[in-house]
């Protein structure tokens, strides 16, 4: 017993009045692990008792945990910082200091802390939403309390500060009625049998049991452009993260279409009318 006192009153870092020694550093390690498993269990508990009683959804779940992550560690960390002598009141002091000197690096900090906390509470952007924001597409992987991590289809991780997506336009793919209508615009030749060309587009659409499944489909003649006559294919679908590979192969089948269909797609146009002078 005497010779494990010594080890652990061994002093491994000695500044001033201040003495780490290796009890201390237990003390601080077992704290910390104290805290993580206390989490672990907390969340474990939390999601079996929404699985039984419904009374939470997931994100909730989510910004619940995250908060009381961070009160708790803040917390385990000061009493950490009490338990190998140090005193707080001059952290504090310098602190202040620091932050009056940051300004307005400090304010913007601030400003997505909050805005982190609308986003984990406010329920507007959830983990798992499908956000278009800067016309970018991505899906919200991670939401902390300054930033959070958007995933595009490219599969490259966006990090965005909270502050942007509160307060930027951004589309929440997610929010509210899973389907979602879509379109993808069309040109055909002048002298094009108009019908023949709806009934074409509404069956390429119309092929797609998914497609058809989500909603109604329409077709629009939008405008007589300077070359072509412009229609409009409108549809639903429920899958908006597979959505840009949904419409290119609605496009290969519009085009094989119209090709067996003798329908033309033309390209940008002139017509060139040159008058002779009398002499």
């Amino acid at each position: 017993m005497e010779q494990l006192r010594e080890i652990l009153e061994i002093e491994l870092l000695v500044y001033r009045d201040f003495h780490l020694s290796v009890l201390d550093v237990i003390i601080v390690i077992g704290l910390f692990m104290f805290t993580w498993i206390g989490l672990k269990i907390f969340k474990l508990f939390v999601h079996r008792a929404i699985k039984k009683r419904q009374w939470m959804d997931r994100s909730s779940l989510y910004a619940l945990h995250k908060l009381i992550s961070y009160f708790a560690y803040t917390l385990t960390t000061i009493i950490a910082l009490e338990a190998v002598g140090i005193d707080l009141t001059v952290i504090m002091a310098g602190s202040a200091a620091l932050l009056v000197g940051l300004g307005l690096g400090v304010q913007q900090i601030f400003n997505d802390f909050t805005s982190g906390i609308i986003l984990l509470f406010g329920g507007t952007v959830r983990v798992g939403d499908i956000v278009e924001f800067n016309d970018t597409v991505g899906k919200v992987i991670e939401i902390d309390f300054r930033t959070s991590k958007i995933k595009t289809r490219d599969d490259i991780t966006l990090i965005v500060p909270n502050s942007k997506l509160v307060s930027d336009n951004v589309i929440n793919w997610t929010e509210g009625d899973k389907r979602t209508r879509f379109h993808i615009d069309v040109g055909v030749a002048y002298g094009s049998d108009t019908e023949l060309v709806k009934n074409v587009l509404l069956g390429v659409a119309g092929s797609d049991s998914t497609i058809k499944e989500a909603g109604p489909i329409s077709v629009q003649f939008t405008d007589f452009g300077d070359s072509s006559l412009n229609f409009r294919l409108l549809f639903w679908a429920e899958n908006t993260w597979e959505i840009e590979f949904m419409k290119s192969e609605l496009r290969f089948k519009i085009d094989h279409e119209f090709k067996a269909n003798n329908i033309r797609i033309p390209f940008p146009q002139r017509d060139v009318h040159i008058f002779e002078q009398p002499k």
